[in-house]
């Protein structure tokens, strides 16, 4: 039986010169204009909705609308498809198990991982080896605009299984940045004594995860006092900016770049050199800003759920307007390269909480809460609601001794404009909560108003 193996199923050299990487990726995207940027983005897209209309998913999904394939004749005119997210994925498999219908597999071969599952059946998520690669690439640019060098050692805290999250890192790190890569993995694959031992005895100077988890790793290697063997200088996170500070002071001046991205899409945007905003890579990712409540592009400046089309991925999977429901705004002005650039993670819009007319994000905490040397920055919010159908959110935080609860209730009251209560714990009590220790994305809230 004849089939095309990986690496015949894609060119490779074709795939550089698209999407370039190191020096070739600065130099062409900081002289781009904005007309030529529109340009190149107008050609993918047309060669993606190409491809989508070959997906029964999509073809489903436009076709309820009434939209056939002459309707959609550039990325100006997106907004007349419809938007879809994890529920109609999830549809789709319960429909068309075990896969779905949303994939266009035939004689491709695919790269295979789920979702995590925790709130219910994983979803799957199935690359061809094109888009696989340029999901990989994306990152392991993006790693090297940072700063990252071949010289550098990288230890990922990314949770390895079915999920996606640590196996394309190791891929981005190796095949685009010669940097010798530690596939540690969540503190259940290797425990967080043996995390910072490794960090020692390898001389990792990179390291990259969530954020939550790697300032616990600091705290760990406090404990073992390992900071004179560590030489870590670089943190690749998702920080959003209020965790920049206190994740770098926990590393003894470790420089912390934030990026964002999920597992549908890949890496979506990520902080340069300069550090000032998180550039979306407009080369392979389109990137809409729509009303939480209405569903409508939002005004310059103003917050909006991320929804996003990849323009690369036009092999067996495509994704088109997928809504994150991951929350932030678009910032002013142009900055080192063509693309623009938006404020990072703000928040989950389906995690918003509303309180007395006042839409709350936990997320939101975690800036408010810096600073604070009583606090070890870890928390968890449970929302409640009781008989008069009142809802109630009280914060459970904590705390290493002598913080004043009033000082500290009043400091959220100003912070999120609305009253929560709250409540203190020992260090490290939070983490059956929150499950920090064995979820790359801790739990941050625990809504009981259902139950």
């Amino acid at each position: 039986m004849s089939f095309p193996t990986y690496f015949e199923a894609f060119d490779a050299k074709q795939m550089l010169a698209d999407y370039p990487v190191g020096d070739a990726f600065t130099a062409r995207y900081s002289r781009m204009s904005r007309d030529e940027l529109h340009a190149l983005q107008n050609d993918r897209f047309l060669k993606l909705m190409k491809r989508g209309w070959e997906i029964p998913f999509y073809r489903r999904l436009w076709g309820a609308k009434g939209i056939e394939a002459a309707d959609i004749r550039g990325p100006e005119e997106i907004v007349k498809l419809p938007v879809y997210d994890k529920s109609d994925l999830m549809t789709s498999v319960n429909a068309y198990p075990p896969y779905g219908d949303f994939d266009g597999r035939g004689n491709t071969p695919v790269v295979f991982h789920t979702t995590s599952g925790t709130t219910g059946r994983p979803q799957p998520l199935m690359f061809g080896p094109k888009g696989r690669e340029i999901t990989n690439l994306l990152v392991g640019r993006m790693y090297r605009w940072m700063g990252l060098q071949p010289s550098d050692v990288v230890q990922s805290v990314y949770g390895h299984g079915m999920i996606n999250g640590g196996h394309y890192i190791r891929e981005a790190v190796t095949h685009f940045t010669n940097a010798l890569f530690l596939s540690a993995g969540t503190g259940i694959e290797t425990r967080s004594a043996a995390q910072v031992n490794l960090m020692a005895d390898f001389g990792v100077t990179v390291m990259v995860g969530f954020v939550d988890y790697i300032r616990k790793l600091a705290e760990v290697a406090e404990e073992a006092r390992l900071f004179d063997r560590i030489k870590l200088k670089m943190i690749i996170g998702h920080l959003g900016t209020e965790d920049r500070a206190s994740t770098e002071a926990a590393w003894h001046g470790a420089k912390a770049y934030d990026w964002y991205g999920v597992g549908d899409t890949g890496s979506i945007a990520g902080e340069g050199p300069d550090r000032n905003g998180l550039y979306v890579w407009e080369d392979a990712q389109f990137l809409e800003l729509l009303g939480v409540d209405d569903g409508l592009p939002v005004a310059a400046g103003d917050t909006g759920d991320m929804v996003v089309t990849c323009l690369f991925k036009d092999d067996i999977a495509p994704c088109i307007r997928f809504n994150t429901h991951d929350i932030t705004h678009e910032l002013d002005g142009r900055g080192e390269l063509a693309f623009k650039r938006i404020a990072g993670f703000k928040g989950r819009s389906d995690n918003m909480v509303k309180l007395r007319g006042i839409n709350l994000f936990p997320h939101a905490i975690g800036a408010l809460i810096e600073k604070r040397g009583d606090l070890t920055g870890e928390y968890v919010c449970t929302v409640t609601r009781d008989a008069s159908q009142r809802d109630e959110m009280t914060v459970l935080l904590e705390s290493r001794g002598g913080t004043d609860v009033g000082e500290l209730a009043a400091l959220l009251r100003q912070g999120l404009n609305v009253e929560v209560g709250v409540e203190l714990c020992a260090p490290g009590e939070t983490a059956a909560l929150t499950q920090i220790d064995v979820r790359q994305k801790p739990i941050r809230l625990i809504d009981k108003r259902g139950l």
